[in-house]
């Protein structure tokens, strides 16, 4: 019974892709059963169906298809899940967003096909090995895993969850610019980078099978595989430092929100509906003169429900005042609010005596870069530019 591995170019350098995806699959379940991070679970999962995708082409240039004990034990283990990687990254993404997010009775349809091949592997296995004296369904001697149908069909599953992924990121984009003032920060840019990292996985898989035609061919693969792994490498790596950073934000107890739902209900006997453009307007007045008066958007993590509760209405209500009368969306807003206090500082004069960011934090900014952003959308030009005008 041999099992000694053969390094070569190729099982060497996926060995390190595999390896390095094992070991941060680990630490990524570790920080999430410590943390109860319910987002990092699935991001572990994804990163050992990831490893385990890689390992048949991994252990065949090593050799062990050639033997007979060992090509007959990774003839029947199904390494590759492809019909569980598309589920994996949409429950991850909605993990990610919404960390209120639960797997429901209905989301359990979504492995029924990957059960199936499952069951599947489970009768291939049974005929060949237990009923049969030989094979049947590998008298090709080819590895189920590798048949056209089901890298086919993989392919196409991985593409729709990827389709609704991307439905459900910019629902929350949407809904987190229309909810808070600080939009830019809960915009989980690892999320967007990540399902670019997956559509650039699905693209390559496509590519060659273009120009690969015999694809069911093992030794032609190489190239698909490694260029995968360095794709896979990327997603381990800013995943992983991702859910580092996520954890110790929520250590820092920073008040979060999920858009998903209101965070506060007025009762129905409190509702006060706009029922024309006469309320419209004694909204938009009072809004205004809250911001003003008040000056709610020096408050860096002012949300929609904060000035709903200070006018007494529903989040509803504010939102469509603000939507229809000013023309914005909250984020932008509030943000508006605290360009012209910024202005107003600098008209002033403040900015000889105090840092610009000094001024941009007072009046509610969080960040110099979105300062920066806001500033120039609002005013077409940078701050530093904007001052030297004003002189």
């Amino acid at each position: 019974m041999d099992f000694t591995f053969s390094f070569n170019e190729k099982s060497g350098l996926l060995l390190v892709f595999f390896f390095h995806g094992i070991i941060f699959s680990f630490l990524t379940l570790r920080k999430s059963i410590v943390n109860n991070h319910n987002a990092s679970k699935w991001l572990s999962l994804l990163l050992f169906l990831y490893a385990m995708y890689i390992a048949p082409h991994m252990l065949g240039y090593a050799g062990w298809y050639r033997k007979g004990l060992s090509r007959e034990i990774l003839f029947f283990i199904p390494f590759m899940q492809v019909f569980l990687i598309g589920p994996v990254v949409y429950f991850y993404t909605k993990s990610q967003l919404n960390y209120n997010f639960k797997i429901s009775k209905k989301d359990y349809l979504h492995f029924v096909p990957a059960v199936l091949y499952l069951i599947y592997s489970l009768i291939v296995f049974v005929t060949d090995k237990l009923i049969l004296d030989d094979y049947y369904f590998y008298a090709n001697n080819r590895d189920k895993d590798l048949a056209n149908w089901y890298q086919v069909l993989g392919l196409l599953s991985m593409s729709f969850y990827l389709v609704l992924s991307l439905r459900f990121y910019f629902n929350y984009k949407k809904l987190v610019f229309n909810k808070v003032s600080y939009a830019e920060t809960v915009l989980f840019q690892w999320i967007r980078n990540f399902m670019i990292a997956f559509l650039g996985i699905l693209i390559l898989r496509v590519l060659f099978f273009i120009i690969n035609p015999d694809w069911g061919q093992f030794g032609r693969q190489f190239w698909h595989y490694i260029t995968f792994s360095f794709v896979f490498y990327y997603i381990a790596i800013t995943g992983y430092s991702n859910v580092i950073k996520q954890i110790s934000l929520a250590n820092e107890k920073l008040k979060t929100i999920n858009v998903f739902e209101d965070e506060f209900q007025i009762s129905d006997d409190e509702i006060k509906p706009i029922e024309n453009e006469k309320d419209n307007q004694i909204w938009k007045d009072k809004l205004s003169v809250l911001m003003s008066e008040k000056r709610l958007f020096e408050n860096p993590r002012l949300t929609l429900q904060d000035v709903a509760n200070e006018l007494n209405i529903t989040t509803k209500t504010v939102s469509s005042v603000v939507n229809t009368t000013f023309k914005m969306n909250f984020n932008d807003f509030v943000n508006h609010h605290r360009i012209e206090s910024v202005k107003e500082k600098l008209s002033l004069g403040e900015h000889k005596t105090s840092t610009l960011l000094g001024i941009a934090l007072d009046s509610g900014f969080n960040s110099k870069a979105t300062f920066n952003r806001a500033f120039k959308k609002s005013t077409s030009l940078s701050p530093k530019d904007y001052i030297q005008k004003l002189s």
